[in-house]
């Protein structure tokens, strides 16, 4: 297997230092394996009860590896050689970490922009085949994906069926449709593992396997990890970074993951789903924030700042005070961190397998999908750049460039506060501007968490909701002059993303978070401009 490794120093160490002996006296490793679901209290036993079998995927999937070969032999034989994922949050981010660190192309759609959207659908359809990735089967961004896609397999004259692969729990909506159509495949998932630790289940493997990635290997590996894992001893990794996460005291509750040579492609991006949906709720969690290795986050001393290195497994990592390291192969990383988070979990007195404040946003869109009023008046227009607030706004004074509006925004940060820039557009397009995260953090000295929507509701959207409240929220969107049609919809994905965008900036200001709405009227102006803000505000 890959090798595992595990450093600590100050607040970190500590932590580990206080908790894992009675974590090991509790049993909690050997017990989380036997999916004891009393580990973290009375009102979490009915969902993880449901929600444990995690811990057995990497056996319970391997029967899978058969049949996503043989179909992506017969793909292959017949031309087929671009796999796109339709796929949201934990659906998503999995297969592209694992895809991506293979070095096999997989193109992922967890997105409703209108114009990422077109891109996909317009690329060597003759070619393509699709995956369409929903555990509850009632998504309305994969279901609309799928729709899109199939209309332009018809369009090109192609039988559309033959090309669409599902992968949902049994029992679905999508699942009982899709055999009726006659998909060319459904793959079921396991029903007992939630959406972000379904990594090594049919979500993170149809996908990834359709791509190219070797399977088995990913399966031996975190099947040796996990039995590492199981074990009540000091010395296993997996309760040392629980106590990390979830144990310092006073809680650093900020967790800035870090890739510093670990050569997996993407993975904080993965934990950072993982940990926020699964530790933010009932007013407490821990905040993941993805950041490089010259991320003011790092260097800041933040007292409210737990730093995690993703490193290499060859040789010593080098770390700062109040840090943590983590080493290992892709399969093994993910094994780990799943333990770990739901170690953090009993450490916060927190149920790390529901997600109650995710349906909120959703709910929230779907009720303006189907009044479609009219947008909101933007307050004023600086440049290309329309401005609203997600409440009444009395906190942005007499504000009248986005400079000054930005400013305001960054006044309601707290010492304990963080900033949220949540940007609804194109991310293959415009990945300059997630670029503004690192030029924030650096302005308000607080870290900075940046999201592509809508995939981010998915995931983070349920700390910044269900977590405390310290957060302020920078939304971006943007006008295009491309839309794309969903059959038998009454709504378009612009119509969708814009209700989106809405839909959640107005559940984060009925929690009382500020939330600060930018529309950008022209696309790549826009961007331009927001690039160059921080450096106007710190004039």
């Amino acid at each position: 297997m890959s090798a595992l490794t595990f450093d600590a120093s100050g607040a970190a160490q500590q932590a580990v230092d206080a908790h894992v002996e009675k974590l090991v006296a509790d049993s909690v490793a050997s017990r989380i394996f036997a999916k004891d679901h009393t580990l973290w209290g009375k009102e979490a036993e009915e969902e993880s009860a449901k929600r444990l079998g995690w811990v057995e995927a990497p056996a319970v999937s391997r029967p899978l590896i058969a049949d996503i070969v043989a179909l992506r032999d017969e793909f292959r034989a017949e031309g087929v050689d671009r796999i796109v994922l339709c796929g949201m949050g934990g659906s998503s981010l999995a297969p592209e970490v694992i895809a991506g660190t293979a070095g096999v192309p997989l193109v992922v759609l967890d997105s409703t922009d209108p114009e990422q959207v077109a891109n996909a659908l317009a690329e060597r359809i003759e070619n393509t085949a699709i995956v369409v990735s929903s555990k509850s089967g009632s998504t309305v961004e994969t279901d609309s994906q799928r729709r899109a896609f199939e209309a332009a397999f018809t369009a090109a004259g192609i039988y559309a069926k033959n090309r669409i692969v599902i992968v949902t729990d049994p029992g679905s909506p999508l699942e009982a449709t899709s055999r009726a159509a006659g998909y060319r495949a459904v793959f079921n998932a396991d029903p007992a593992v939630g959406g972000r630790y379904s990594a090594l289940t049919a979500f993170g493997l149809v996908p990834s396997g359709l791509a190219g990635v070797d399977l088995q290997a990913l399966l031996d590996e975190a099947e040796e990890a996990a039995e590492l894992l199981r074990d009540d001893s000091v010395e296993n990794i997996g309760l040392q970074l629980g106590a990390a996460l979830g144990g310092t005291s006073p809680l650093r509750d900020k967790i800035v993951i870090v890739e510093d040579g670990s050569g997996i492609a993407g993975f904080a991006d993965w934990a950072e789903q993982l940990i926020a949906e699964s530790t933010g709720k009932i007013g407490r969690g821990l905040l993941p924030v993805v950041a490089g290795l010259d991320a003011p986050e790092v260097s800041g001393g933040a007292e409210d700042v737990l730093v995690v290195r993703l490193v290499s497994t060859e040789g010593e990592p080098t770390l700062e005070t109040n840090e943590a390291a983590v080493g290992g192969g892709l399969a093994t990383q993910m094994v780990v961190w799943e333990f770990a988070t739901a170690v953090a979990g009993r450490l916060l007195g927190i149920n790390p397998f529901d997600q109650p404040d995710v349906e909120a946003a959703k709910v929230a869109a779907r009720g303006l999908l189907d009044a479609q009023p009219e947008p909101t008046p933007a307050l004023f227009t600086d440049g290309v750049v329309e401005v609203r607030t997600g409440d009444a706004g009395e906190w942005l004074g007499g504000a009248s460039t986005v400079s000054e509006a930005v400013k305001a925004l960054l006044s309601q940060l707290g010492p304990k506060g963080y900033l949220s820039v949540q940007a609804y557009l194109d991310r293959l397009a415009f990945p300059q501007l997630a670029e503004v995260r690192d030029q924030f953090a650096a302005e308000t000295g607080r870290p900075t968490t940046f999201g592509w929507g809508p995939r981010f509701l998915h995931s983070t959207g349920q700390y910044h909701k269900g977590g405390p409240a310290v957060g302020v929220f920078l939304q971006i969107t943007a006008d295009s002059d491309q839309d794309v049609e969903i059959p038998e919809r009454p709504f378009t994905f612009a119509k969708l993303i814009s209700a989106q965008a809405a839909g959640d900036a107005q559940v984060l200001a009925d929690h009382g978070r500020p939330v600060l709405r930018l529309n950008l009227t022209d696309r790549a102006a826009g961007v331009a401009q927001l690039s160059g803000l921080v450096s106007e505000l710190a004039r």
